[in-house]
């Protein structure tokens, strides 16, 4: 099948320049020699987390419980949730999926990691824990160092809880002095600092001169058009993932309707929504529910009905959590179709 033949909307992977980004990121991370552990909230397709994984990743990164269940389901063994896990049903899900894989999770109260502890002593198990740092991205996280070293006094010896770090998001420089000195406070206290993790797609080089040990990264896997877009790169190469569409009405001179909406590209804004690959004088300038409307007024073509348009969507993992599945395509060959096994698992 060549991808002219799928039925739209479409999304679908240019396999080899996912392979690209892929190897790019780990050539990257090699060079400035700290280890790449992968986040999967960008794709969640156990067949892409595998292929992260053969390239070099020492583990995987999910954010919720659901994610991480279909990625061992797909025989993934590290795992990371930088997540605070919150209530009885979440904690039993997450220790039976610490039976079969290694599971790392973090907290950032007392209260949660006494619920990870009482479900230890109410159902067995256990898992690594990190406490997350708020170095400035105003999320989740423990406000100081000396909150942090408290911390982790209070929770170091509860069942079912392997303290072995910190971590935070997003790396920045601002953030060295609260590492230095939460590492320095669980040093004096004998505390556990095997790990530290910093993340964001860019910025591995400041991981590693913050001294982190493990850097967290995703969205290098698609480089979607919100990122090429802020960035002094411009190329389409960098974006695998694109969504084909077709023409379905010509209503008004400068105006044509796609049969994509906010449920095929994600109802995010600001427009443009999409990049047209065919066409980059388009501009999809509003979204109804399932149809795109695009502003064709700067283009020449005299567009027609039937007509098949690509765009690569504004924000790639919101748009493929849209969908049930993944066409891989090289040239204009369908080679695979993944099941998007991990949308919609938000608990």
């Amino acid at each position: 099948m060549l991808i002219h033949d799928l039925d739209t909307p479409a999304v679908v992977c240019d396999l080899d320049k996912l392979h690209r980004n892929i190897n790019e990121m780990h050539s990257r991370c090699r060079d400035v020699n700290i280890p790449l552990r992968s986040h999967t909230k960008s794709n969640k397709i156990p067949e892409i987390a595998a292929m992260q994984i053969k390239a070099g990743s020492i583990g995987i990164c999910c954010q919720k419980v659901g994610e991480a269940e279909v990625m061992v389901a797909g025989n993934v063994t590290d795992i990371l949730l930088p997540y605070n896990i919150v209530g009885a049903t979440k904690v039993e899900r997450l220790l039976r999926l610490a039976r079969r894989a290694t599971i790392t999770v973090a907290v950032d109260s007392v209260d949660t990691a006494q619920g990870i502890a009482d479900g230890a002593k109410q159902f067995g198990g256990s898992v690594k824990v990190w406490i997350e740092l708020d170095t400035g991205g105003k999320r989740c996280g423990v406000q100081s160092p000396e909150a942090a070293q408290i911390l982790a006094r209070q929770i170091v010896d509860l069942p079912g809880i392997h303290l072995q770090g910190i971590m935070t998001y997003p790396s920045r420089p601002e953030a060295k002095s609260f590492l230095d000195e939460t590492v320095a406070l669980f040093q004096k206290d004998g505390l556990p600092i095997e790990t530290v993790s910093l993340g964001g797609t860019g910025v591995e080089a400041l991981s590693k001169a913050l001294g982190a040990t493990e850097h967290r990264a995703g969205s290098y896997l698609w480089e979607g058009l919100d990122r090429v877009r802020s960035s002094a790169d411009l190329s389409d190469e960098r974006c695998p993932l694109r969504v084909i569409t077709t023409v379905i009405s010509t209503p008004a001179p400068g105006r044509i309707i796609i049969d994509g909406g906010m449920k095929t590209f994600a109802s995010y804004p600001p427009v443009p929504y999409g990049h047209c690959i065919e066409y980059p004088e388009l501009r999809i300038y509003a979204m109804s529910v399932e149809h795109g409307h695009v502003d064709s007024s700067a283009s020449a073509h005299h567009f027609k009905v039937g007509e098949r348009l690509t765009f690569i969507p504004l924000h790639q993992e919101m748009c493929l959590n849209l969908h049930d599945e993944l066409v891989g395509y090289r040239g204009e060959q369908v080679e695979v179709i993944w099941p998007v096994a991990g949308r919609g698992k938000v608990k």
